[in-house]
């Protein structure tokens, strides 16, 4: 089979538009990521996904020391470590809020959640600390 340089030239084109299109799709997937919030409980750390521009502003607001709802609060996703390896467990960003009380059964050290000594579906450390976050 003999290539015309019109098929070399179809080709080449062919290519690198597969390559422009593997390159946006590779930085827009990278540029999605929500920034992630690390907590200080106690002597242990655990991450949750900050998936709107208010939980944002809240937690950036908490790392400021500024007098604010603290008490980080939401489902717990277990089998699925998400943002918060090394545990099996993440929060859903979509049910996150800060609370300035909660009950109880949802306070506990992030190590309670993992072997499940807290039993609630909703996680909510009482002495959680906003360290960090990585945007």
């Amino acid at each position: 089979m003999k290539l015309t340089p019109r098929t070399i030239i179809a080709i080449a084109v062919a290519v690198v538009v597969v390559a422009a299109v593997a390159i946006v799709i590779a930085v827009t997937s990278q540029g999605q990521r929500n920034p992630v919030a690390t907590f200080q409980v106690v002597d242990e750390t655990y991450k949750i996904e900050l998936a709107t521009p208010e939980l944002v502003a809240h937690a950036e607001a908490l790392l400021a020391g500024e007098n604010v709802s603290a008490i980080p609060n939401g489902v717990v996703v277990r089998d699925d470590p998400g943002p918060n390896a090394p545990w099996s467990w993440h929060i859903d960003p979509a049910t996150l809020d800060f609370a300035d009380m909660t009950i109880e059964v949802c306070d506990g050290l992030p190590s309670y959640v993992e072997d499940e000594i807290v039993t609630s579906d909703r996680y909510c450390p009482w002495s959680a600390k906003v360290i960090a976050i990585d945007y």
